[in-house]
């Protein structure tokens, strides 16, 4: 854990740089300096030295230990840590207060065109009590606008920015957001974007705490998905506290980690090859598939993991989708279990017994869920609708099979028994659009990623703004376990950690 302390010879620089009046506070000289995701900090209208923040690599955490005493009248000064950006953009983090922070606090995101106290800015923040808002100030504060968000307790917060329209969405962890929108012309397109703390006008001795902190280049309006492709960033995530840590960044698109090998290992996708992360030396290495090296994100381990299953694009039948299965340690010859002719078959899930592979099979000129027998290479079809039946998946008892399906508008998650009867509907929430359900290894929890209601319910595309979802597998009221940019691949396939405390999961973002 490292203190974050503004060097003299930056302030020299900074000083000179803006011909302006400018205060900056005075910290002592350092070598050693890790601001994580952030270039560099500093302390604006203000000489008085107001607190420290602390960046611990491991946890991806920041914390910032306020101590202030100002005076009534005085001009209130924040502490800034912040990243250059170019362009559209999206900011996420979750803050949390300690309990002796003072009266008047506040902490959040702040755009602003430079370093100086007369720049333009917007705001979005929250105060100690969890009062969220979004406020817009432009040079000189000729004109300045607040919105007041309806929120009580809200403690993660998104600003995103689109042209000259800034999004803020906030929220109470575990519940989805709430979002109002601003606009600010006097804002360049190269903009200085971070946090900032401000100990507020009462003082204050406390401490805020800021984990899950995103900075996040999306697709812009022009992408063409599946002929380009943004960076991915392989992460992991505790189910009850809601906090995730980035374990492997890449400039390719990575996707639908599996978590094997007594939870030492992740296993996922990537321009039709498969990978697997050494969770312990952080070391990659590509998994032996012989001709199969067109494998989609469709690739599951039995509960066992003795076995492997892929879906590879098979040259011999037009280059559909075809099931196979292999040593996960590496397979020169995998076995191909779905006939030639048949239509397009993507894995989803393997019985418990070894026996029995689910796939979505496009038959008959529809999508339906189907099973296959591994020895006799028998299929039976288990669902029979005029809509898209997807992602099937047993649970560890073999006592049913989750999967998803659109028969009701929206895409919702439902369950049936093994031979595909009383299929029942899970999710009626009509703002979502939920998808890939995939239980615990103890068979208390579903995960599952929801896609937001304008997207067509039949797609599950890349690159959108999608949660992760919790709910008992029973049933019952879902709750956000994470706010993600991502969708196609980030959650594809059985991603939880054999002791159900975390899942895996791929978000994305463009390389800077």
């Amino acid at each position: 854990m490292k203190k974050l302390i503004l060097g003299s010879f930056l302030l020299a620089l900074l000083i000179s740089a803006f011909p302006f009046e400018n205060h900056f506070s005075q910290y002592p000289e350092t070598t050693e300096r890790d601001l994580g995701m952030f270039e560099n900090e500093v302390t604006i209208r203000d000489s008085a030295f107001i607190g420290e923040v602390d960046y611990n690599p491991g946890l991806q955490e920041y914390s910032f230990s306020i101590s202030e005493d100002k005076k009534p009248g005085e001009i209130q000064a924040f502490h800034y840590l912040y990243k250059s950006i170019q362009g559209d953009f999206i900011l996420r983090a979750h803050l949390s207060f300690e309990k002796d922070t003072g009266s008047g606090s506040n902490s959040g995101w702040i755009i602003r065109n430079n370093l100086s106290s007369e720049s333009a800015e917007v705001i979005a923040q929250v105060n100690n009590l969890g009062a969220a808002s979004l406020e817009s100030n432009t040079i000189e504060g000729l004109k300045s606008e607040k919105i007041k968000v309806p929120l009580a307790k809200a403690n993660v917060l998104q600003l995103e920015r689109r042209g000259d329209v800034y999004y803020f969405s906030s929220a109470k962890f575990g519940e989805p957001f709430t979002t109002v929108k601003i606009e600010n012309e006097n804002l360049g397109n190269e903009v200085f974007a971070g946090l900032f703390f401000d100990p507020g006008r009462e003082g204050a001795n406390g401490k805020v705490i800021v984990n899950n902190v995103r900075i996040i280049k999306p697709a812009g309006p022009d992408f063409e998905q599946y002929h380009e492709y943004l960076g991915s960033n392989l992460e992991i995530l505790n189910v009850e506290t809601g906090k995730r840590k980035i374990l492997y960044t890449s400039a390719h698109s990575i996707q639908a980690p599996n978590w094997v090998n007594n939870d030492k290992d992740l296993v996922y996708n990537s321009n039709g090859y498969l990978y697997r992360y050494d969770l312990k030396s952080e070391k990659v290495e590509q998994i032996e598939t012989g001709f199969a090296t067109n494998n989609n994100n469709d690739h599951v381990f039995s509960f066992d993991e003795s076995i492997l299953g892929i879906s590879h694009h098979n040259q011999e039948d037009d280059g559909v989708s075809s099931l196979y299965i292999m040593d996960p340690a590496g397979d020169t010859f995998p076995q191909k279990i779905t006939k030639d002719g048949v239509g397009a078959s993507y894995l989803h899930g393997i019985s418990p017994d070894n026996k029995t592979l689910l796939f979505t099979g496009e038959r008959k000129g529809k999508m339906d869920i189907y099973s296959i027998d591994i020895d006799n290479k028998k299929e039976t079809q288990l669902t029979d609708t005029d809509y898209l039946d997807d992602g099937s998946e047993y649970s560890l008892d073999g006592k049913y099979i989750y999967f998803n399906s659109n028969r009701k508008d929206k895409m919702h998650l439902w369950r049936m028994k093994p031979d595909g009867s009383e299929q029942e509907q899970l999710t009626f929430d009509p703002n979502h659009n939920d998808w890939f359900p995939h239980v615990s290894p103890d068979g208390k929890w579903i995960a599952f990623i929801s896609f937001p209601p304008e997207i067509d319910s039949g797609e599950h595309p890349f690159y959108q703004r999608c949660l992760i979802r919790l709910m008992p597998v029973d049933g019952g009221e879902p709750k956000v376990i994470a706010y993600i940019y991502g969708g196609q691949g980030s959650i594809n396939v059985p991603s939880w950690s054999s002791d159900s405390k975390h899942i895996a999961f791929v978000t994305n973002t463009a390389c800077n």
